[in-house]
């Protein structure tokens, strides 16, 4: 037993930029993530975060008005039980009556989710992909790029690609849909170009394109040889269209990082949507859910590649077979918190992720970061 005896929750959050980076049609925020500390009885501690694009404020007010409260004297140990009376909560008068928003909700049980495996590392002594699985503990890893930003011609672009080649990556992620399709074309094709035949290129749309233009899209794109076509067509009838694109062309197609719980991560396997399965524990699940959905891909031949965060979802991919690769921010200007966040950052180099042996997350948060980055906006003690 590994009773909750006490919970801090931070927000963590980079000044705002002067030149946001942009994927086709949102800002992506340089920092914007809640951090929540766990720690036990026995003094054991871990933490989990939670990602969100949007304003922090609604999950501040749902911690605030009791929910993380709710699994103080639990036993940290039983992560599935958690998880489950936490989510439990998007659907009870509870929630209703005191104003916590799903999608609040859904984000901080992901992140206490996180933390309670990390105890559970921690108690094991093990680090996570070995407690889920142990298949490897080197996993390929890509890097994300190609953001569009006021004044960035393709001069800077190509500055920015030849940076992150020069860091020895194999794989790169170029954003596209917030151009005309023959600018975003003419933008891949000088990425193609930088990164050479021999490295992969990814394209992220950020459903962004019509049916008709993703068609159209993945058809100029078949030229440039890409590994995958990213959330290629808009929210509002994803999965059908995913499914009638997939019929036209031979590009293998992703998704699953907009989708707000695992239900609908499993939709899309069900509908054969996708070839590759990107959902995110910091968004939803945790590794509670995202195990799960690990198996499914695993019995469905599906690749998983998750969303963000490499340092978490390294856990989860090392631990699977159906595990393809993690995605990587390593221009410290896009993402400063995987360059400052951890003091033992996991070794990337030449394509590769390579674990830490530490247990639980393996991860160590570095005091430095915190204080710059974070604000505590709870503690129960």
């Amino acid at each position: 037993m590994q009773a909750i005896e006490r919970v801090e929750v931070y927000v963590l959050k980079a000044p705002k930029e002067e030149r946001p980076h942009w994927v086709s049609h949102f800002i992506v925020p340089s920092a914007n993530e809640l951090l929540i500390k766990l720690t036990t009885k026995d003094g054991v501690q871990g933490f989990g975060l939670a990602t969100s694009y949007t304003d922090t404020a609604p999950l501040v007010d749902a911690i605030k008005g009791g929910v993380v409260e709710q699994i103080i004297g639990m036993n940290a140990l039983a992560p599935e039980r958690i998880y489950q009376n936490l989510f439990a909560f998007t659907a009870s008068r509870l929630a209703s009556e005191r104003g916590w928003g799903r999608e609040s909700l859904v984000r901080i049980s992901a992140a206490v989710d996180l933390a309670c495996w990390d105890i559970v590392g921690k108690v094991a002594g093990l680090p996570l992909y070995q407690i889920f699985g142990g298949y490897r503990d080197v996993v390929p890893c890509y890097v994300t790029c190609a953001y569009y930003r006021e004044g960035k011609d393709l001069v800077e672009l190509k500055d920015e690609v030849q940076m992150l080649v020069d860091q020895g990556h194999r794989g790169f992620k170029a954003k596209v849909g917030g151009l005309t399709l023959g600018e975003d074309i003419e933008r891949m094709e000088l990425v193609r170009e930088i990164i050479g035949a021999d490295r992969d290129l990814m394209v992220d749309v950020n459903r962004a394109w019509t049916l008709s233009t993703a068609i159209e899209g993945a058809r100029l794109l078949e030229p440039l040889n890409p590994v995958w076509l990213e959330e290629p067509v808009r929210w509002m009838d994803d999965r059908r269209e995913l499914k009638i694109l997939s019929q036209k062309t031979a590009i293998p197609l992703s998704g699953g990082e907009s989708e707000l719980t695992s239900y609908g991560c499993r939709a899309l396997l069900e509908e054969q949507a996708i070839q590759i399965l990107q959902f995110d524990c910091t968004m939803f699940g945790g590794f509670t859910e995202g195990r799960k959905l690990a198996g499914l891909c695993e019995l469905n031949h599906v690749d998983v590649a998750p969303h963000h965060d490499c340092f978490i979802h390294a856990q989860l991919v090392a631990a699977s077979p159906a595990g393809r690769i993690v995605e990587s921010f390593t221009d410290p200007e896009r993402d400063p918190l995987q360059a400052e966040l951890f003091e033992n950052p996991p070794r990337i180099s030449d394509g590769y992720l390579t674990l830490n042996a530490d247990p639980g997350l393996g991860l160590r948060l570095a005091e430095d970061a915190m204080q710059k980055f974070g604000t505590l906006v709870f503690s129960s003690a």
